[in-house]
C-alpha cells in the first residue's frame, strides 16, 4: 500500500502491497510507519519475536529512548524523528479492532490536510465519525495512541480528544484517511471516513504557557546563579572613625604585613571628612606612622637595585665565560685548519670542520654583540643631564689640551641645545593647533590642521632624529677628546722622563770627561759610558709592569696574536682591544709592546705600496734567552 495518507513529512507514494484482513500486525506495521511503537492489544501479539525493532524493550513491551519533548521550540512540543529512509516503503494496512476495522484511504487521492499545531496540542479534533459511532468504540480506537484523559462527542459526526501526552497526538493524526466500518455491518450509519486535526484548546495552552514560565524561570535562576559565581568578591565594609578605632589602626600602620589594609583605611576617613580639631592629633601620628615607611620602601627598593645589579653582573660575567670558550673553540678549529694537521683530513672531515667553524664564529660574533648591546645600555642608563655637566666639565678641562676638539664639542653643544628649543617650540605650536582644532567643526578647516599636525609631527621627530644624532656625535667627541688628553699626559710624561735623563746624562758625560782628562784616559772609554747610559735608558723604558690594568691588557693582547700566527698591525689589533675597552688607544696598546721586546717583536711585511708591519708573539722564543 502506499504512504500518501500519512502525516505531510512523510507523504511518498510506495508500491501498493496486498494485505490479509485478519492480519493481526496490521496495527504495529501502521505505528512503526511513525518510529513509536503501539500498546499490544488484548490476545494479539503485534511484533514477532524475530523482528527487532530499534529502541522496542520486548519485555517492558513499550518503546524506550523516545526523543524528549523540547520546549524551547514555538509551537512545536515534539521534536519530529528521523526521516524515513526513501528505500524503506511507507504502508497503511487495514487495522482490526474488536468493534470496527479501519480501511486505508486510496493511495492515488491526496493526502488529508491539517492545520497549524498549535502549542503544546494535546488535543484533536476526530471528525467523519460513523452516526451510530458511540464512545466505548471511539475510546477503543483511540486508546491504541495513548492514555486519553478526555472524549467529548458532539450530536454531529464529530468529537474532540484529549490525551495525557503532546506525542500521542502524532499517532491520532496517522489515522486521518482512514474508513471506519463498525463491525461486517454495510449500512451507511455504520461506516464514515475519519478526519482528524489539531485542535485548539485552552487547557492545552494553559498548560504549555505555565511550562514555559517554569522554564524561564529556571533560566533566569540559572543565569542568576551563574554571574553571581563569577562576580568578584565585595570589598570588606570600613568602620567608621573613633579613637579607639584609631588607636588600633595606628598599630596596625606600624606593622608591615597590615600597612597595605590600614592606609585604606586612613584615606577613607580623611576622605570622609574626619579630620575636626579634636581628631587632628590623632590623624598627624597615623600620617607620621605612614611617613614612616617611605624609609622602609627606599631601603627595600636599594635591595632590589642591588639583587638587579648583581643578577646582571653574573648574567655578564657567564655570558663572557661563553664567549671566552667560544674564542678557545675557534682558535682550535684555526689550528685545525693549517697545513700541517689539514691535510691529514678526508675530504668529507674538511667539509665538516669548515661548516662547524662557521657556525661556531657566527654564534661567537652573536654573543659578543650581546655582550656589547649590554655594556652600551648601561651607559645609555645614565642621565642627559650628568652626561651634559661630565661632558662640559671635561670640555673645561681639555681646552689647554686639545683647542680644536674643544670648540667643536661647544659648538655641537650649542647647535644642541638650539634644537632643543626648536622642539620645545613646536611642541607649543602642536599644542596650539590641537586646542584651535578642539573648537572648530568645519571639515575644511579639520582637514588643514590635520595636515598641518602631520607635518609638525614628521618635522618634531625630524628634529628628534637630529638631536639624537647630535647627542651621539657629542659622545664620541667627548672619547676622542679624553683619547688625546690621554695621550698628551702620557707624551708630557715621556717628555719629563726624557729631560731628566738628558740632564743625567749630560752631568754623568761632564763628569766622565773631567776624570778622563785627569786620568789620561783615551776615547774608547767614553764611548763605553755612552752605551753604558744607553742601556740604563733602555732597561727603564723597559721596565716592568705599572698597574693591573697593563697586566690584563698585555694577557689580552697575547692571547690575540697567539690566535694569529702570521702577526697583526697595531690597526686590527686596537679595533679588537677598543670592543672590551673604548677608552684605550693605538699608541698606549704599541708603546706596552714596545717595552716588552721579548714577548712581541715588529716585522716588515710585502714590497713597496703592500709593505705593512705586523706585530707577533715571541714569548714561546723569548722565554729561553731571559
Amino acid at each position: 500500500m502506499a504512504g500518501a495518507d500519512g502525516l505531510g513529512s512523510l507523504g511518498t507514494e510506495q508500491t501498493p502491497i496486498n494485505v490479509p484482513v485478519a492480519d493481526p500486525s496490521a496495527w504495529a506495521t501502521a505505528m512503526n510507519n511513525l518510529g513509536i511503537m503501539p500498546l499490544g492489544l488484548p490476545g494479539q501479539q503485534l511484533v514477532s519475536d524475530s523482528i527487532c525493532i530499534p529502541g522496542f524493550d520486548p519485555s517492558l513491551g513499550i518503546m524506550t529512548g523516545i526523543t524528549p519533548i523540547n520546549p524551547l521550540m514555538a509551537g512545536i512540543s515534539l521534536v519530529p524523528p528521523p526521516p524515513v529512509p526513501a528505500e524503506l516503503p511507507l504502508i497503511k494496512e487495514i487495522i482490526h479492532c474488536k468493534s470496527c476495522t479501519l480501511f486505508p484511504q486510496n493511495p492515488n487521492l491526496p493526502p488529508p490536510s491539517t492545520r497549524e499545531r498549535p502549542p503544546g496540542c494535546k488535543t484533536v479534533f476526530v471528525g467523519g465519525l460513523p452516526e451510530n459511532a458511540n464512545e466505548e468504540i471511539i475510546r477503543e480506537v483511540f486508546d491504541q495512541c495513548g492514555e486519553i484523559t478526555a472524549i467529548r462527542k458532539s450530536k454531529k459526526n464529530f468529537c474532540h480528544i484529549r490525551f495525557t501526552e503532546e506525542f500521542m497526538v502524532d499517532k491520532a493524526i496517522y489515522l486521518s484517511g482512514y474508513r471506519m466500518r463498525i463491525g461486517s455491518s454495510t449500512d451507511k450509519k455504520d461506516s464514515g471516513r475519519l478526519h482528524v486535526d489539531f485542535a485548539q484548546a485552552r487547557d492545552d495552552l494553559y498548560e504549555w504557557e505555565c511550562k514555559q514560565r517554569l522554564l524561564a524561570r529556571e533560566e533566569r535562576h540559572r543565569r542568576k546563579m551563574e554571574e553571581e559565581r563569577l562576580r568578584p568578591p565585595s570589598p570588606p565594609p570600613i568602620m567608621h572613625y573613633s579613637e579607639h578605632e584609631a588607636s588600633v589602626l595606628a598599630d596596625r600602620l606600624k606593622d608591615d604585613s597590615k600597612f597595605t589594609e590600614a592606609i585604606t583605611v586612613l584615606l577613607t576617613w580623611i576622605d570622609r571628612g574626619e579630620v575636626n580639631r579634636r581628631s587632628a592629633n590623632h590623624f598627624y601620628s597615623m600620617i607620621q606612622s605612614a611617613n614612616s615607611h617611605v624609609r622602609r620602601l627606599m631601603s627595600e627598593k636599594a635591595v632590589h637595585e642591588e639583587e638587579l645589579e648583581l643578577a646582571k653582573e653574573q648574567f655578564r660575567n657567564a655570558l663572557l665565560c661563553i664567549l671566552t670558550q667560544f674564542e678557545q673553540i675557534v682558535a682550535v678549529f684555526t689550528a685545525a685548519t693549517r697545513q700541517k694537521a689539514w691535510d691529514h683530513f678526508s675530504k668529507a672531515q674538511r667539509k665538516n670542520i669548515e661548516i662547524w667553524r662557521k657556525q661556531c664564529e657566527e654564534l661567537r660574533n652573536a654573543h659578543s654583540d650581546e655582550l656589547m648591546g649590554i655594556r652600551r645600555e648601561e651607559e645609555m642608563e645614565m642621565s642627559d643631564d650628568d652626561s651634559e655637566e661630565n661632558s662640559s666639565k671635561k670640555m673645561r678641562g681639555d681646552d689647554s689640551a686639545c683647542p680644536a676638539l674643544a670648540a667643536q664639542a661647544c659648538a655641537l653643544k650649542e647647535e644642541n641645545d638650539s634644537l632643543r628649543w626648536q622642539l620645545d617650540a613646536y611642541r607649543n605650536e602642536v599644542e596650539l593647533l590641537k586646542q584651535e582644532q578642539g573648537k572648530l567643526y568645519r571639515t575644511e578647516e579639520d582637514h588643514t590642521r590635520e595636515q598641518q599636525l602631520q607635518f609638525l609631527q614628521q618635522t618634531v621627530q625630524s628634529m628628534q632624529q637630529q638631536l639624537l644624532d647630535l647627542q651621539e656625535e657629542l659622545k664620541a667627541k667627548g672619547y676622542e677628546l679624553e683619547h688625546a688628553k690621554d695621550e698628551q699626559r702620557c707624551l708630557e710624561r715621556e717628555l719629563a722622563a726624557l729631560k731628566e735623563k738628558l740632564i743625567n746624562n749630560m752631568d754623568t758625560v761632564e763628569m766622565s770627561s773631567n776624570g778622563l782628562h785627569e786620568k789620561g784616559m783615551n776615547g774608547c772609554t767614553v764611548s763605553s759610558l755612552y752605551q753604558s747610559q744607553e742601556k740604563k735608558t733602555e732597561t727603564h723604558i723597559r721596565g716592568p709592569l705599572k698597574s693591573e690594568k697593563e697586566a690584563l691588557l698585555l694577557g689580552i693582547i697575547s692571547t690575540f696574536l697567539h690566535v694569529h700566527p702570521f702577526g697583526a698591525n697595531i690597526e686590527y689589533l686596537w679595533s679588537y682591544i677598543q670592543r672590551l675597552d673604548t677608552k684605550i688607544s693605538a699608541a698606549e696598546i704599541e708603546r706596552l709592546m714596545v717595552r716588552l721586546p721579548r714577548m712581541f717583536k715588529q716585522e716588515f711585511t710585502g714590497v713597496g705600496a703592500t709593505l705593512e708591519k705586523r706585530w707577533k708573539f715571541c714569548g714561546f722564543e723569548g722565554i729561553h734567552t731571559v
